[in-house]
């Protein structure tokens, strides 16, 4: 789009949510492609969208967006406020949308890039339907944003968290054990399942597939009987468990109490989420972050960023923001891992 076409001048952009790796390559992409490309103004907010309740922000010239590609973690910092819940006594909404309405009008916003999962896009879509002008850009390790095949941050958790199994198989065979990793995932599977396959899992646990401990039992009991003296069990957070333990813990004991051999937990925790963004969320976010400007000079807002197909599109934010991306019955990566002899402890 020619220069001569500008149509929104003052941006501002705001990290929510938990952090990930490449979070800061997708502000820098916004913020160089809009002083560049169309000559607009960069409001950096602080700490999501307490930033905005606050009136808490600064603007961001381009050299403060060089030199950042490759640091994890937001150079704007980030809070998990949620200005639509309730307030502490149940009474209904808070005024927090209120003053987020006043402050983005008060900064003369013409609009507003959220970068955030699941929950950031709810409050973008809830702010869109309010007539902010809002674009949001899907981050999370979890991968489970609906409307996009993927979303930056998983790619870098999947390296960190393949590493990390393929460390505790040196100490597996060493002493022969069962080593249990917990990896992040409440309510969706695709960073154990990807991690586990590459690296190496034996059995594979995730929410969208309920296990029984039985059968998790006789597989790793039929391994030893056929000389493979180690197992590594790759667990979800979020799979099915009693209340106040840890989902490594839990498979843990059950392990022991129906096999009687030797286990041990591990529960990963945020390092997933830490440090450098591997290239391809590097990539993935400055291509975000490139498109969500694009069309706020088209004046095309109410839209999330997303790839489908491997091509960078968007959706609307009213369906984005009301839907979670968990892994299908059917998704075709399961059943090659079934028939490499991976269990995901059903059958």
């Amino acid at each position: 789009m020619a220069r001569s076409k500008k149509t929104a001048r003052k941006i501002g952009i705001l990290t929510a949510g938990g952090d990930c790796p490449g979070i800061n390559a997708a502000i820098r992409a916004v913020g160089k492609t809009a002083i560049a490309e169309y000559g607009m103004e960069i409001y950096g907010i602080s700490s999501g969208f307490l930033g905005l309740i606050d009136k808490d922000y600064s603007i961001l010239e381009e050299n403060q967006l060089s030199g950042i590609l490759t640091f994890g973690g937001t150079i704007l910092g980030t809070s998990r406020e949620k200005p639509y819940k309730k307030d502490n006594s149940g009474a209904g909404k808070s005024d927090k949308p209120k003053l987020i309405k006043k402050h983005y009008h008060d900064m003369g916003l013409d609009g507003l890039v959220c970068i955030g999962g699941n929950g950031t896009m709810r409050t973008a879509a809830l702010l869109s339907e309010e007539g902010l002008n809002v674009i949001g850009l899907p981050k999370t390790i979890d991968n489970d944003v609906w409307g996009t095949d993927i979303t930056f941050g998983f790619d870098s958790a999947v390296w960190i968290a393949t590493d990390a199994i393929d460390r505790l198989h040196t100490t597996a065979n060493s002493h022969k054990r069962i080593m249990v990793i917990e990896l992040m995932g409440h309510h969706a599977g695709w960073l154990s399942l990807y991690s586990g396959i590459a690296g190496g899992g034996d059995i594979i646990l995730i929410p969208e597939i309920p296990f029984k401990e039985e059968v998790v039992a006789k597989h790793l009991l039929n391994r030893a009987k056929n000389k493979k003296p180690y197992s590594i069990v790759v667990v979800a957070e979020g799979i099915s468990k009693p209340k106040g333990i840890s989902a490594a813990h839990f498979v843990s004991q059950s392990i022991q109490k129906y096999t009687g051999l030797e286990t041990r937990e591990t529960i990963l925790g945020y390092i997933q989420r830490g440090g450098s963004p591997s290239p391809m969320d590097r990539i993935l976010a400055t291509r975000y972050g490139a498109y969500a400007v694009e069309l706020i000079a088209e004046n095309r807002f109410g839209q999330m960023v997303a790839s489908q197909k491997g091509n960078i599109t968007s959706v609307p934010l009213s369906d984005a923001g009301n839907k979670l991306k968990t892994i299908p019955s059917d998704f075709s990566l399961i059943e090659k891992a079934r028939k490499m002899g991976i269990s995901f402890g059903d059958k």
